[in-house]
């Protein structure tokens, strides 16, 4: 790991939420009645089950994930149960139950999760419910809808049974109070200041499937959504290809479709290393001259169909959660373009 202190670019209570992998495919005939796990693909072999998680708080949300995946549960439900590891602690100030709440003091959320089939559900500025990947799920499953919003969201959890509950946290309040004094917003985001949790999975059938949940920009505007809810920004994938996720600053990403156009770079053959990089580039590009370039940090994981991962951010302080059989659940540093200045 690398030292923290490279990390830091200044001392902030600022987060922000963003959320938040890809390849070719090409299946050899399964034996029947023969469990493969490895499948030829180009030349490549499948390695599978395996997770990718955004920040350190996407450990314990990989661990449980992975633990309902050996317990033959489906990908959904797997992504599901270890997402509600960070949602439900109110250590993770950028995550749920505890989470900095907007200028006006509102805790709100917003969540997504996508299938192998692209089915997706969605919710976003949910207020109330501690875990919005659950009905971001529901939304998915028992609607004919991708996303639903605001009070619509919320009354659609309660017809659900969910239950409202008070997600500001004394702590939180306490932060709260103390930004007012001063109602200064430059977020910096990094290891010790981290946002949302983006996971990205390849189940023991060769499926993928993601999702991502946070409670958004510290400080943000009441109403400010970012790229974590959003499908094609926050999150996307493709079965025959792979998937992606994104952190850092919502709004680049989604000024840039991010997480889509990663999953389009590996379509054209780009390794998942290779689509993050270019991606985060096009947007350095885009935003060197711009306003947000002074904070802006943003950075993307990537799955392909082979099993085969990475991640890359545009400054220090990106890690990632990875679980698979071969070498169990760890913590690695992605690559980054530039270091925050000291």
């Amino acid at each position: 790991m690398s030292n923290r202190r490279d990390f830091i670019k200044k001392t902030t209570l600022g987060t922000l939420a963003v959320s938040s992998v890809l390849g070719y495919s090409g299946f050899a005939n399964n034996t029947k009645n023969e469990e493969i796990s490895e499948i030829e693909d180009f030349g490549k072999k499948q390695k599978k089950p395996i997770i990718i998680s955004t920040w350190n708080h996407g450990l314990p949300a990989n661990e449980e994930s992975w633990k309902q995946l050996k317990a033959g549960k489906p990908a959904l439900d797997a992504i599901e149960a270890g997402m509600k590891i960070p949602e439900a602690d109110p250590n993770i100030r950028s995550v749920g139950y505890g989470g900095y709440p907007d200028r006006d003091g509102k805790v709100t959320l917003d969540a997504c999760i996508m299938d192998h089939n692209s089915n997706c559900g969605s919710v976003c500025f949910l207020e109330g419910i501690m875990h919005p990947i659950s009905v971001a799920k529901r939304v998915l499953q028992n609607t004919p809808h991708v996303m639903l919003a605001g009070q619509g969201a919320l009354q659609f959890a309660l017809s659900e049974g969910f239950k409202v509950e008070n997600l500001l946290t004394p702590e939180s309040e306490k932060d709260w109070k103390k930004w007012l004094e001063d109602s200064k917003y430059k977020p910096v985001i990094n290891i010790e200041n981290h946002d949302t949790i983006s996971m990205l999975m390849l189940d023991q059938d060769g499926n993928l499937a993601g999702g991502c949940t946070t409670s958004g920009a510290a400080w943000k505007m009441h109403g400010r959504v970012g790229d974590s809810p959003i499908i094609g920004a926050g999150l996307f994938l493709d079965n025959e290809v792979g998937a992606a996720a994104a952190t850092g600053l919502g709004e680049a990403v989604i000024r840039t479709a991010g997480s889509a156009m990663v999953v389009e770079l590996m379509r054209q053959g780009k390794s998942p290393y290779d689509a993050c990089k270019e991606i985060t580039e096009r947007i350095y590009n885009k935003h060197k001259n711009h306003k947000d370039m002074e904070y802006l940090q943003v950075g993307f994981i990537a799955l392909n169909k082979n099993g085969e991962h990475s991640g890359y951010s545009l400054r220090s302080g990106f890690n990632f959660a990875v679980s698979d059989d071969e070498k169990g659940h760890r913590m690695e540093d992605a690559k980054f373009k530039m270091a925050w200045e000291k």
